[in-house]
């Protein structure tokens, strides 16, 4: 079993959980149900799906999971980039350094799960 808080794609997930968590506190009052949930949500399922693979013994099982986190992060990256266009975020150095820290995210997940493949198909 891995130890998911070793793992650097889960340290920029839960940084990048904790960041949106405290700018989405001042995105209008309408979005409470709306944008706002939906950009909270996708944030914890990155971090939780991580978790979730590292308890897992297959590295085929493994892979899944990240890719589901993939998924969610994808997800999270069109809804920052919504946000950001709908004028929600309140500072542009917050806005920039979450969209940065968004897709150097997805750009970690899909690198951990091309490598984690490439070296299942090594071991056939």
């Amino acid at each position: 079993m891995r130890d998911h808080r070793t793992m650097d794609v889960f340290q920029l997930a839960d940084d990048l959980t904790l960041k949106i968590y405290r700018a989405t506190r001042s995105f209008p009052i309408d979005e409470r149900y709306g944008l706002t949930a939906q950009l909270r949500r996708a944030a914890v399922s990155v971090g939780a799906n991580i978790v979730e693979c590292a308890t897992r013994n297959s590295d085929r099982d493994f892979a899944h999971f990240l890719t589901v986190a993939y998924g969610s992060a994808r997800e999270l990256d069109y809804e920052l980039s919504l946000a950001a266009r709908l004028g929600y975020f309140p500072e542009e150095l917050a806005k920039a350094e979450i969209l940065e820290l968004s897709s150097r995210l997805c750009r970690a997940l899909r690198a951990f799960i091309l490598s984690i493949r490439k070296a299942t198909e090594c071991n056939r």
